[in-house]
């Protein structure tokens, strides 16, 4: 069992360098922000269309097939159960139509002739798709299905993608460009950044403490079913205990650390762990920026 080549998602993927590596990160922000809010309320073939260029992008930049399946595989998994089940649930519409004689302004915008006792031509719309007895698809539950679907999808993958292709670093210094016009209304910039570079640097210390705890009881080889629930759940607080004060020393040690490599205040002792410069290809990104944007509200409103 190892943490840190079994977790889902977020891991930064270091070799191969693909071209989204060279991308700049102020540039992968701002594209991740437009997959994230051009879904919103957007249509279903919009929708449809973000995760066809997700899938584009991932195969376009040849990641290793077993960094994407490792990553991607479950989650796949997951978002087509839930649209399947979605699609199969009841979608709340219980209203009982009957039929009623048509206006005499309905029946002069039909082209279709109506018989004589009344009742309306048929039209090849149907709301139910399919009907099983024990399951129904309606017109209603297919549409939901499909936005909740690709709402997830582009939601946890876009993010994976940026995550996978970035490195963490780059995302502070990102970060702490972007937000450098609040240093006018005095909020500390720099210590957020800061902080943030120590919880992604801090987030694998996690890991490899859980990891070692869990090794540790796996070794001992306890049999769970003769201890019964409450000797088990003792030995799991006694886990978590150990854990916690692992954690607490680990960041212990890392203040340790920077105070005796004269650390006071990111504003005085200011790391700069990337050099951000935007490059040609990095215009070409941001331009096609506003014709993602113009192509939304063009072909991606809600009919």
């Amino acid at each position: 069992m190892d943490l840190l080549r079994s977790l889902p998602i977020g891991l930064y993927l270091e070799q191969p360098v693909t071209w989204l590596h060279r991308i700049d990160a102020r540039v992968k922000l701002a594209w991740l922000l437009s997959f994230l809010l051009t879904p919103v309320l957007a249509s279903t073939t919009w929708r449809i269309a973000i995760v066809a260029v997700l899938m584009l992008l991932t195969l376009t930049a040849k990641i290793p097939w077993r960094v994407w399946r490792q990553q991607m595989g479950g989650l796949l998994i997951l978002f087509t159960l839930a649209a399947l089940l979605i699609m199969v649930m009841p979608d709340g519409i219980a209203v009982i139509t009957q039929p009623r004689w048509p206006t005499p302004d309905e029946i002069a915008t039909l082209d279709a002739p109506i018989d004589p006792i009344g009742t309306l031509p048929d039209t090849a719309y149907n709301y139910v798709i399919a009907d099983l007895h024990w399951v129904q698809i309606t017109q209603k539950s297919r549409k939901l299905a499909i936005k909740v679907g690709t709402l997830l999808f582009t939601l946890i993958y876009s993010t994976n993608l940026f995550l996978l292709t970035t490195a963490p670093e780059e995302i502070t210094a990102a970060l702490e460009e972007l937000m450098s016009p609040l240093r006018w209304f005095k909020l500390p910039v720099t210590e957020v950044a800061l902080t943030l570079t120590l919880a992604l640097r801090f987030i694998p210390l996690v890991l490899e403490e859980v990891q070692n705890l869990v090794r540790s009881v796996r070794t001992r080889a306890i049999n769970w079913r003769k201890l019964g629930w409450r000797h088990a759940s003792q030995i799991w607080l006694m886990v978590a205990e150990r854990l916690l004060d692992n954690l607490l020393l680990r960041a212990q040690q890392i203040a340790g650390a920077m105070q005796v490599r004269g650390f006071t205040s990111p504003d005085h002792h200011q790391v700069q762990w990337h050099q951000l410069q935007l490059r040609w290809w990095d215009w070409i990104f941001l331009i096609s920026l506003v014709f993602f944007w113009w192509g939304r509200f063009t072909w991606g409103n809600p009919t």
